[in-house]
C-alpha cells in the first residue's frame, strides 16, 4: 500500500456550523432596530419557543452555556450531598455537581454504550445520595428504563447530562423528555449551536419558572429578589444565531450520517477497529464518530495512533481522557475500581466529523488508518 499524503491544511475534529452571512447581518439588524441585546428579549423568546417544538419538550429554558445549566438544574431541584454520576464525560459533569458543594460519586460504565452502568449504581446509593446525573455519551442514549427505575426504587432525582444528544430520541419520545430536566449543550462543537449556549428542559413548568428565576440573579420582579442566582442568560446575538441554525439543522445531521457511513463501511474491514452502530429505535444525530483501538489487533494503542495521524496534519480527540475520576481535585473521592471506565478512556479516538466534510476526506483518513497499522505490522 502507497504511503497516503498528508492534508495540505489541518483536518479538525470538527468545524462549526454556522449561518450564511446575509442572513446574519439582517436578522442582527433587527436586533440593532429593537436596541434589546440581552435580558430575555423577541430573539431568546422566540428560540425558547422553536427549540421546545423542534425538541419535543413540554417546558424548555435557555443559558449562556450548559456548565450553568447543569449548575442551574442541581439548585432548581434542591440537590445536595452526594450525586451518582460517570466518570466517563467532560469535566463540566461533575464541575456543576462540585459548585453546588454536592460529592460526586463516579460509578462504572458499559462497555458498549460507554455509559453509566445501571447493573453498577444501586451499590453506590446511599443516605446522602440525593440524584443521578448520567450522561448520554456521544449521543448514545443511556438505559433510561433502567436508571428510572432505580430512581423511583430510591426516591432519587435524575438530571441527564444531554450535552451530545440534541435531536435524538428513543422510540418516537424525545431523549430531552426523560428524568426531571435534561441538559443540551449549544456550543459551537455541538450538532447545533448557538455559539456559546446551553438549554434545560423540564416536564414541570414550576421547575422552569424557577429556572429562569435563578439565571437572573434570583429576580422574580423587578423589586423582588426571590434568592441568591446567577447571570445565566442567553443573549440575543446568540439567540439570533440559534433561530438561523434551526432551519439547517436537519441537512447537517443527514451529511453526518454519510461521513459515518463511509467510516463505518471502510473501517470495518480494518482488524483492532472498533465502533458503535445505530440502534433500532433510536433516532441518531451523529454528534460524534469515535474509534476504539485494540492494540493487541492493531499494533499501535490509541495514544500512538493520535500522534501518528498528526503527521498527516489530521487531528483527532482522545474523548474522554482522562477520566474525571482521575483529576486531581476528584482522585481523593474514588474508593471503588471503575475498570471498564478506564479501558474505554484507553481506546477511544474521535475523528474529524462535520456536515460540512468532503467524503473524500473520510476516504482519506480511513486510508491513513489502514497505512499506519500496515506499517506498525512490518515493524
Amino acid at each position: 500500500m502507497l504511503q497516503p499524503k498528508p492534508f495540505k491544511a489541518p483536518v479538525y475534529i470538527t468545524e462549526p456550523l454556522l449561518p450564511p452571512i446575509g442572513d446574519t447581518a439582517a436578522i442582527f439588524k433587527k436586533i440593532w432596530e429593537s436596541k434589546q441585546v440581552t435580558n430575555n428579549g423577541i430573539m431568546c423568546r422566540t428560540l425558547e419557543k422553536k427549540l421546545a417544538d423542534f425538541l419535543k419538550v413540554k417546558h424548555l429554558s435557555l443559558f449562556s452555556n450548559g456548565t450553568a445549566a447543569l449548575q442551574i438544574a442541581c439548585r432548581a431541584l434542591n440537590l445536595g450531598g452526594e450525586v451518582i454520576t460517570t466518570p466517563f464525560t467532560f469535566a463540566a459533569t461533575p464541575h456543576a455537581l462540585a459548585w453546588n458543594n454536592i460529592k460526586p460519586v463516579f460509578c462504572d460504565i458499559e462497555n458498549e454504550s460507554m455509559n453509566i452502568d445501571p447493573g453498577k449504581i444501586e451499590e453506590l446509593v446511599t443516605k446522602d445520595t440525593a440524584a443521578l446525573l448520567p450522561v448520554h455519551v456521544f449521543g448514545t442514549p443511556c438505559n433510561v428504563e433502567a436508571i428510572d427505575k432505580i430512581a423511583r426504587r430510591h426516591r432519587l432525582k435524575v438530571i441527564y447530562d444531554a450535552a451530545h444528544a440534541f435531536g435524538v430520541s428513543i422510540e418516537g419520545k424525545s431523549i430531552g423528555s426523560f428524568g426531571d430536566a435534561s441538559m443540551f449543550s449549544l456550543h459551537a462543537t455541538k450538532v447545533y449551536n448557538t455559539i456559546e449556549g446551553g438549554a434545560l428542559a423540564f416536564g414541570k413548568q414550576d421547575l422552569k419558572i424557577r429556572a429562569d428565576i435563578l439565571k437572573n440573579f434570583g429576580f422574580r420582579s423587578e423589586s423582588d429578589v426571590q434568592e441568591p442566582g446567577i447571570n445565566g442568560k442567553l443573549n440575543e446575538l446568540q439567540s439570533a444565531i440559534g433561530i438561523l441554525l434551526l432551519e439547517k439543522i436537519g441537512r447537517e445531521i443527514e451529511a453526518r450520517g454519510k461521513i459515518t457511513n463511509i467510516y463505518r463501511n471502510i473501517l470495518k474491514g480494518i482488524g483492532g477497529i472498533k465502533f458503535n452502530r445505530d440502534i433500532p429505535g433510536v433516532v441518531h444525530n451523529y454528534s460524534y464518530f469515535v474509534i476504539r483501538i485494540n492494540k493487541g489487533e492493531y499494533g499501535l494503542t490509541r495514544d500512538e495512533v493520535y500522534e501518528e495521524l498528526k503527521k498527516y496534519n489530521v487531528f483527532s480527540r482522545r474523548y474522554f481522557y482522562p477520566l474525571c475520576s482521575n483529576f486531581k481535585c476528584y482522585g481523593s473521592l474514588q474508593k471503588r475500581p471503575l475498570s471498564v471506565a478506564q479501558a474505554v478512556s484507553e481506546e477511544v479516538l474521535a475523528l474529524p466529523l462535520h456536515g460540512r466534510m468532503d467524503t473524500a476526506f473520510a476516504e482519506r483518513i480511513c486510508s491513513i488508518i489502514s497505512y499506519i497499522k500496515g506499517r506498525a505490522h512490518k515493524l
